[in-house]
């Protein structure tokens, strides 16, 4: 089990470096191609088709992962065949929401571009099982081949489109080249069944019935992960909110890196190597913790450090203002790397009703903590308030932690001192940037 654990790990590391460095080549790019309105209206597409796809997510992928039933054909047929209907319904949606939203954020051109961004759900809601069984079976040697050449087409199809074009269609059109080369891509190169319109009636149970909190979970989980950009782009200007993306971009590289790990891995580790059963399988959670918190730490105190030079290095100066950003999120980011590796363990012991109490929590504190950020100091509040955030719910999570058997006190007070230390160097060494933001 550790072998093929040590192995995804580098092969999701090793993908995800990979993918990131091919990202910034293209934010590179793209930013001296399009404006920064640009990647904020694009910012706003994306936040309502994430919102759409997570307020009507039924867990049909962790449903795949811890279930028993994992791998028999009719549970998987039926799982696609509602991942096929959701991902229809939402398109449609997503064309009815066009309007409304294009009034609540000012934004007349989200008129015409959602319905045809919304594309991308349907085509997304086409991927077959194969992905889900490839995770549950930590077989991530395609998986990772094929998440890399989508991205290349992407953004190969995104700098060419912003040459031509110079407009934010070149983004919505790039999305979903890629969504559609992800689909063919699947069904060519994974093993696995070959899907179909299936309904078991057993199976449509199980599913529902872990399904109805994952889809709680994902309301609240969403709100948790957006809620910044979700109020940023409504409280202030489109463009400081393109410069807050940018920043965004570079900071959030260690939680989407960490993130990626913990739902890719911990579920099938938790399902084998359950903490409650034994010591020596705490123990060997404790080595897997420890290495993973350590190194999104260091990645973490290396974009801290060097925010300010990085964008002064790689943008131009209209986005200087986002090397502030850059190091406040890294800094205020550094309570979620402590508990990243704690909320799966719910997921893998079939307990989603208290994985999406320990969600709801975070996304009610995130959400009060941004609303009071940006009434009292704007985006320096709202930078400020998601450290505040994470703090505040570690309570939550140590409850959560302990009723799977998980939670380790050494490890969270040894990370919490290191990430302290890193904020108060990171805030030192830049402090004349952040103040500027005030």
């Amino acid at each position: 089990m550790l072998a093929r654990v040590v192995r995804s790990s580098a092969l999701t590391v090793a993908g995800f470096g990979a993918s990131q460095v091919i990202r910034l080549a293209s934010n590179l790019i793209l930013t001296r191609l399009l404006f920064p309105e640009a990647f904020g209206m694009m910012a706003l597409v994306s936040i309502l088709l994430q919102g759409l796809g997570q307020f009507s997510d039924v867990g049909v992928t962790p449903s795949i992962l811890q279930s028993k039933r994992g791998d028999d054909p009719n549970f998987l047929n039926t799982a696609w065949t509602i991942q096929f209907t959701r991902g229809l319904l939402l398109w449609i949606v997503a064309a009815l929401l066009a309007q409304p939203m294009a009034v609540f954020y000012d934004a007349p051109e989200l008129t015409a571009i959602l319905p045809v961004a919304g594309i991308t759900l349907f085509l997304a809601g086409m991927n077959p099982t194969k992905l889900d069984t490839a995770n549950r079976h930590l077989m991530f040697g395609r998986v990772t081949a094929i998440d890399i050449s989508v991205q290349l087409i992407g953004i190969i199809a995104a700098v060419t489109l912003a040459w031509i074009t110079q407009s934010v269609w070149a983004l919505v059109w790039s999305h979903i080249i890629g969504a559609t080369a992800h689909l063919l891509l699947l069904n060519l190169f994974l093993p696995g069944i070959r899907n179909r319109f299936t309904w078991h009636r057993h199976c449509a149970q199980e599913l529902i019935r872990f399904g109805k909190w994952i889809f709680l979970s994902t309301v609240a989980g969403f709100l948790f992960w957006q809620a910044d950009k979700i109020l940023i782009g409504k409280y202030l200007a489109l463009d400081t909110f393109g410069v807050y993306n940018i920043g965004y971009f570079l900071a959030s590289f260690p939680m989407l890196l960490g993130g990626m790990l913990t739902r890719r891995l911990l579920i099938p580790i938790y399902r084998e190597l359950p903490p409650t059963e034994s010591r020596a399988n705490f123990l060997k959670l404790r080595r897997m913790r420890v290495a993973v918190t350590g190194g999104l730490l260091a990645i973490m105190a290396l974009i801290a450090l060097s925010g300010v030079w990085l964008v002064g290095v790689m943008y131009d100066d209209r986005y200087a203002a986002a090397g502030a950003v850059v190091v406040l999120l890294a800094c205020m980011q550094l309570p979620q790397v402590v508990v990243l590796t704690y909320d799966q363990a719910a997921l893998a012991a079939g307990d989603s009703f208290r994985f999406f109490i320990l969600t709801a929590v975070k996304a009610a504190a995130m959400i009060a903590a941004l609303i009071i950020g940006l009434e009292t100091a704007g985006l320096l509040g709202a930078l400020l308030s998601q450290g505040i955030a994470m703090v505040v719910i570690y309570p939550v999570t140590v409850w959560l932690a302990r009723r799977m058997g998980a939670w380790d006190a050494k490890h969270d007070a040894a990370a919490f001192a290191v990430g302290a230390l890193i904020a108060a160097a990171a805030i030192a060494l830049n402090w004349q940037a952040i103040a500027a933001l005030g």
